[in-house]
């Protein structure tokens, strides 16, 4: 344990401090697209890196909108009739498949290896660019969509989303059980990506060799740290959309949609406490129907295999800690959700005058949650709620580097935020 303590210190001792940008604006409901019927393009554009580069991608586009990295979250209700309709302006054949959804049907385009495809943008006729596939939505869970069309490449460039399946009926849970129940939900894509092979397609090479691969850049959600706390649908990051900043209450149950969508397995490590591994895959870890999650599984880190796709459950109350996180006395009343053993004790040691530190931007100059304390001037301000910052990450070292800079990577932050402080 004081082993793990001092390796996350120094972790964050480094990182905090280069976070100049701020907690963007963070969302407690997923984004995307809700509906039945969605229309997508794909199209070639820019993404930025948050070590600077701009690198050509391939992506789903939704209507007048640019495309993005990952395309839109299409969110949909258990038992619907989806359709989503595909329109090629790339200037090679690609498609869509839905893994986890059965009996998909789709209309017009050619035949492909797996799939229908909409055929070049720049060659085809009108109605052979625009395929329509068709499926009924089964059961709930968190899936992806990607293309079908030489994945290995097409994948890579950027031509993947997620799917999410919502149990009909059912506010707020997960699946079809009341042990899926959540509070709030956020979403991690997690990616990676070989630049060499998008300068090859954008130097016109569009068969490039994708055998000798080897990836320098990771996302979630298609942004890199720490961009991935940069606020949602910034003006200078028109095809990266989505930001991954989690936050809660004491005591609220976070659910973590994980998709693995590159084609590396990497190992999502959350800090502050264990998740709760309650589905893979689409499908809840029961061992009988109406057993509801009784095989969920205690993970500090969630091993994320290429296609799959994880359900986790995180709270945090700070119990067990052996100190008041509010800096109670014995006599104060109880916060919801706060630790009755530790109610009242005092925080453990004696804290370094100022002099002696050197604040992170996120340091609110108290230890207690909620309780702001004195600053040196210019210091700090990025913690305006005095919340506790807990690094998730991908716990693969190299993974939190852009290009061999540390930090960033697969990286973001989870706030928990004092009772009262509004989440949006």
């Amino acid at each position: 344990m004081r082993n793990l303590i001092e390796h996350c210190g120094r972790v964050l001792a480094l990182s905090l401090p280069v976070l100049s940008l701020g907690l963007g604006e963070a969302r407690a409901a997923i984004e995307g697209l809700s509906g039945r019927d969605f229309v997508l393009t794909a199209k070639a554009d820019y993404i930025s890196t948050a070590d600077g580069q701009s690198l050509l991608a391939w992506g789903y586009a939704a209507p007048d909108r640019p495309m993005q990295y990952p395309g839109p979250t299409l969110i949909v209700e258990q038992g619907d009739a989806v359709t989503v309709t595909l329109t090629n302006q790339l200037p090679v054949a690609t498609s869509i498949v839905f893994p986890g959804q059965q009996g998909v049907t789709a209309q017009g385009g050619t035949g492909g290896r797996l799939t229908h495809e909409a055929g070049p943008g720049a060659t085809c006729e009108s109605s052979a660019c625009t395929v329509t596939y068709t499926f009924t939505a089964g059961e709930p869970g968190t899936y992806m969509y990607h293309s079908g069309t030489h994945p290995e490449l097409q994948v890579e460039m950027g031509l993947v989303g997620a799917l999410i399946v919502r149990p009909l009926g059912a506010v707020n849970q997960a699946y079809n059980h009341p042990d899926s129940a959540f509070d709030r939900e956020y979403l991690f894509l997690l990616t990676e990506m070989d630049p060499a092979i998008h300068e090859q397609v954008e130097a016109g090479r569009l068969n490039p060799d994708t055998g000798n691969y080897f990836p320098v850049l990771w996302f979630i959600n298609g942004r890199n740290a720490p961009d991935t706390m940069a606020a949602s649908n910034l003006p200078w990051m028109p095809t990266q959309p989505y930001n991954s900043v989690p936050r809660a209450h004491p005591g609220e149950k976070v659910l973590l949609r994980i998709i693995g969508a590159g084609r590396d397995l990497h190992p999502f490590h959350t800090h502050g406490n264990n998740t709760l591994l309650i589905a893979r895959d689409g499908r809840l870890l029961s061992s009988a129907p109406g057993a509801g999650a009784d095989l969920a599984t205690s993970n500090y880190t969630i091993a994320v295999a290429p296609g799959g796709t994880y359900d986790a459950l995180f709270e945090w109350t700070g119990q067990g800690l052996g100190w008041d996180i509010y800096g109670h006395t014995e006599t104060d009343p109880m916060e919801p959700h706060e630790s009755a053993e530790d109610h009242g004790k005092p925080f453990p040691v004696v804290l370094p005058t100022q002099l002696e530190l050197t604040n992170g931007p996120y340091w609110s100059g108290s230890p207690y949650l909620g309780t702001a304390g004195a600053l040196p001037p210019g210091e700090g301000g990025y913690n305006p709620n005095a919340g506790y910052f807990f690094m998730w990450h991908s716990h693969t070292e190299k993974e939190l580097t852009n290009h061999d800079i540390f930090p960033g990577g697969m990286m973001t932050m989870f706030i928990v935020e004092p009772a009262g402080v509004p989440i949006h």
